[in-house]
């Protein structure tokens, strides 16, 4: 296993915002602004982009694991940070769109990253850390884990954290949770399609590198196929979605590894992946 910081452009800090290591051809990243609650703020948001950035290019990477250290998973965005940028002459129209913007970027990345992204949920995930949460493929959410869209509490409605929300869960659901504000249980996360398993605290990031190893057994060329291809075809109707998911099909049936892995099954032997 190798552990060293995501470089970034931004101000220097007293320790690497974004932690990297790899296991096997896994890339676990792991939020380390803990005394913040692993807030957002602007230099976390570069670090994370630059990291998933390195990654995309990573053809040794099959899956990735998102972790956090500390007392929280994600406290959302850096409100005290936001808070001093009043006093700009805009009165920091111009700085928060800079973040809404740049948050808005890494969520879409993480949907357009060729390899799955696994959350492991150690804690309390609010705002644009539940947000972070509900933007990765899968999630594994310890006991102990809450999530909560709260900003209405503080009369800043989540609109940002409301958008991979309402991807992932039922609309009443999803209101709810926005008109409430208030914190649910891992069990509920799960009841309602926000994360996928609930483990006894501290299993967390283990069952989340299970989850890893068993996709980066697949064809990563296939994975990424039908990664890009889940997302396109939500966003259409129904016959545009069969029509453009038979013409995916069509095109991934011509892969050398489509034709590898139906010959593995008819000659029950296990395939050997080409990554194309």
């Amino acid at each position: 296993m190798t552990n060293a910081p995501i470089p970034t452009t931004a101000a220097a800090t007293t320790a690497p915002l974004v932690l990297r290591e790899t296991l096997d051809a896994t890339a676990i990243l792991t939020l380390n602004r803990p005394d913040a609650r692993n807030s957002l703020s602007a230099a976390m948001i570069v670090a994370l982009t630059e990291a998933f950035d390195a990654i995309a290019r990573d053809r040794a990477i099959r899956a990735v694991v998102l972790a956090a250290n500390g007392p929280a998973f994600s406290a959302g965005h850096d409100l005290k940070e936001m808070a001093t940028r009043r006093s700009d002459p805009d009165r920091g129209r111009a700085f928060f769109m800079q973040v809404m913007t740049a948050c808005s970027e890494v969520m879409q990345q993480i949907v357009r990253l060729p390899q799955p992204v696994i959350a492991a949920v150690h804690a309390t995930a609010t705002a644009a850390g539940c947000q972070l949460v509900a933007s990765c493929d899968l999630a594994v959410a310890s006991a102990a884990a809450r999530f909560a869209t709260p900003g209405v509490n503080i009369g800043l409605f989540c609109s940002t954290p409301m958008v991979a929300l309402s991807r992932n869960v039922a609309r009443k659901h999803a209101m709810e949770m926005l008109l409430t504000g208030d914190l649910i249980s891992a069990e509920d996360a799960q009841r309602i399609g926000l994360v996928n398993r609930v483990v006894a605290q501290g299993r967390e990031r283990e069952e989340a590198l299970a989850l890893a190893r068993k996709i980066a057994a697949k064809s990563t060329h296939v994975v990424k196929i039908g990664k890009e291809a889940f997302y396109r075809q939500l966003e259409l109707d129904l016959a545009g979605a069969y029509a453009y998911a038979s013409n995916v099909m069509v095109e991934n049936m011509l892969a050398r590894d489509a034709e590898e892995g139906i010959a593995a099954f008819v000659e029950k032997r296990p395939p050997k992946w080409e990554d194309r």
